[in-house]
């Protein structure tokens, strides 16, 4: 996690979008396939998750997209950054070799498209505005590839999942509806306890294939989306391998996001967790509080920050909870200074010191330093509750 501490305010913001870019994009290559008209009959979720799962694989898939990116005020950035602003682009996907997936998003202004590219669990992110490439690992998934053809659950099996689902969030049923020109089927999930500033998440996915053609995160405050990446027309057609061949410039700084193995102050391995234990694993004096602006605390867990161990403590539960990062100050000084300005983050007095706070519509994050330890704290909550929070510390 070094190149958090080091990363400016803008760069941080694109890898946050551009996750939700990954995992839309990304199903698309590990989902199954042919046409219809708009919009495709009713019929239950069970049936139309399952109908989805069992389609045949397409050969490949070409789109045009469209991308938004409303959860930062865009007057707080400088120039036409298509990850942060928003912008539209090409999505190409194969099942060949593992599965591979490539999507442009091209600058209005500036010319500084960025590149997405996944291919089997490997995934490299060129973002034009910065000249940096971010790549790194996607965790693999538990059982193997071998025979999951054979897995694919019975409809009463996915109802019962659907059931339980249900007890935890507001579930729709498949939503007869047409993306792109295609017959597709629509489902909201909405938290349905703390949920934070999360209103509802959708995603449409082709009645005849199972291809997921929309994905979309909705703000309690807004009744238009924060994030939505969708197809505004596509094709189920063979990719030619020369289209997954990427190669962004030379001096291109690149920044490896896959987690190293966690060590403790000393080089060993840690897996501390509970407040006792991760004091004593940390080099700094733990701020981990019983309860923190009203929340019980969740769990007290070692993580790591700059090669040491650093803490991750959480409160509340769900997404209206707040977790806390505390890590030893950086010896050079302030990790952030100079590296927020150019998004003009707003200032906070936290006690005697000063803080600087992200305010954005899923969420808020505010960062302070005080003697000689680092303080993050993220939640989906209002400014004003993570200030209280970090004044309780």
């Amino acid at each position: 996690m070094n190149f958090l501490r080091r990363i400016s305010t803008r760069r941080l913001l694109s890898i946050c979008a551009l996750a939700l870019v990954i995992v839309i994009g990304g199903t698309a290559v590990a989902l199954a396939t042919s046409a219809s008209d708009p919009k495709p009959p009713a019929k239950p979720l069970a049936n139309a998750v399952h109908d989805a799962l069992t389609a045949p694989t397409v050969p490949g898939i070409s789109a045009d997209i469209h991308f938004t990116n409303n959860v930062i005020d865009a007057s707080s950035l400088e120039g036409k950054d298509p990850i942060l602003a928003g912008a539209t682009g090409r999505l190409w996907a194969s099942p060949a070799d593992g599965g591979k997936l490539r999507l442009e998003l091209q600058a209005e202004e500036s010319g500084n498209d960025s590149q997405v590219l996944i291919e089997g669990h490997h995934f490299q992110v060129y973002d034009g505005s910065s000249e940096t490439v971010y790549e790194g690992t996607l965790p693999e998934e538990e059982g193997g590839e071998a025979g999951a053809e054979d897995k694919v659950p019975s409809v009463a099996r996915i109802q019962q999942e659907i059931d339980k689902a249900s007890k935890q969030a507001d579930l729709s049923g498949a939503i007869p509806s047409d993306v792109a020109g295609r017959p597709t089927y629509t489902v909201q999930l909405a938290p349905s306890h703390d949920g934070g500033l999360l209103g509802r998440v959708e995603l449409s996915w082709d009645a005849a294939n199972g291809i997921p053609l929309r994905g979309a995160v909705y703000s309690s405050e807004s009744s238009s989306p924060v994030l939505e990446l969708e197809a505004t027309g596509v094709s189920f057609e063979a990719v030619p391998a020369s289209t997954f061949e990427i190669s962004p410039p030379a001096e291109a700084k690149v920044v490896n996001l896959t987690p190293a193995e966690l060590k403790g102050p000393h080089g060993d391995a840690t897996k501390a967790v509970g407040t006792e234990a991760v004091s004593a694993a940390v080099d700094f004096p733990l701020a981990a509080p019983a309860s923190l602006a009203g929340l019980p605390q969740s769990e007290v867990r070692a993580i790591e920050v700059d090669g040491h161990t650093a803490a991750l403590v959480t409160y509340g539960k769900g997404l209206g909870g707040i977790a806390v990062i505390e890590s030893k100050s950086h010896p050079e000084g302030e990790a952030s200074e100079g590296g927020n300005e150019e998004l003009g983050l707003p200032k906070v007095v936290i006690g005697d010191v000063k803080g600087e706070e992200l305010d954005t519509a899923l969420g808020s994050a505010l960062h302070f330093s005080r003697a000689g330890v680092d303080y993050i704290l993220i939640g989906s909550v209002p400014p004003a509750a993570v200030e209280a929070a970090a004044r309780a510390l």
